[in-house]
């Protein structure tokens, strides 16, 4: 699934190729990827609207509207927003769930191979409580030790499911709880509120590190994840456990070690390292 970095990746492409273009057309093949509006709803809001602003809030790629609404796009496992201009592959328009015609002739094709992801149109109104459902953002300033040490305070719950949860910190999942985790030296499945001021200090290191460097790489590619040109990220050969359950840690060289007993989704981790 799309995380911070991806979506991240996606947004600021989008808002070089595309801030101050105008839709022209919409076409909806899929109309199950749709939340809160209709294909003759989608098109009566679109056709003739200015994308002013594109951007990423949590694991959502955002359009602003001139109309003043707002086009939200959750990838998912298989979403993708690409942008062509008349070299995207076949096999990607293929799974074109719907596409937006711009003046200019090029096309904003919103491609999800098994439409697990979701587009939805919203109000300013309906956009504000939405996104306040949501924590804080961790490239922000407002994500602090101290914020860090508030999320984790008090709870029995395992430190990555709470580092996860997109109530207290927006948009880390599973690839990324695993690589700060390990880059701290934390066990995954203690609990929040066992965590050491230390440790807590070496987390928000660890966050902010590692989200930014895979940024810096533009997000990590192991199927389905493209950005807004089609192309593949290159952080999946800097990591250093997800998806290497069974391999040398690149730290101890001990035996990493995978379950799925902490949250239900695969946890990696080094026993020697992380405690």
């Amino acid at each position: 699934m799309p995380e911070l970095p991806e979506t991240e990746t996606i947004a600021r492409d989008l808002q070089r190729a595309l801030a101050g273009s105008s839709i022209t057309g919409i076409t909806v093949t899929h109309a199950d990827v749709l939340r809160e509006t209709t294909p003759a709803k989608l098109r009566r809001a679109l056709v003739g609207a200015t994308i002013e602003r594109c951007w990423r809030r949590a694991k959502l790629v955002v359009l602003d509207l001139s109309t003043g609404s707002r086009l939200v796009v959750q990838p998912r496992f298989t979403g993708a927003l690409l942008i062509d201009a008349g070299a995207l592959p076949e096999r990607e328009r293929a799974y074109s769930t719907l596409a937006l015609r711009l003046a200019d002739g090029r096309t904003l094709h919103y491609r999800d191979i098994r439409r697990l992801g979701t587009v939805t149109l919203m109000s300013p109104e309906r956009w504000t409580r939405h996104s306040a459902t949501l924590g804080v953002e961790p490239l922000d300033p407002a994500f602090t030790i101290a914020h860090l040490s508030g999320a984790l305070r008090g709870s029995s719950q395992a430190v990555k499911k709470l580092v996860m949860d997109q109530r207290r910190l927006a948009g880390i999942g599973n690839i990324y709880a695993n690589e700060a985790l390990w880059r701290a030296g934390i066990d995954p499945s203690r609990a929040g509120r066992s965590i050491r001021a230390d440790e807590i200090a070496r987390l928000h290191d660890a966050i902010l590190s590692v989200l930014r460097e895979s940024i810096d790489a533009r997000g990590t590619s192991f199927r389905d994840y493209r950005d807004a040109s089609g192309e593949r990220g290159s952080f999946a050969a800097l990591l250093d456990v997800y998806g290497r359950g069974g391999e040398a840690c690149h730290r101890c060289g001990g035996r990493l070690v995978a379950t799925d007993a902490i949250d239900g989704r695969t946890t990696v981790l080094c026993p020697r390292c992380q405690r």
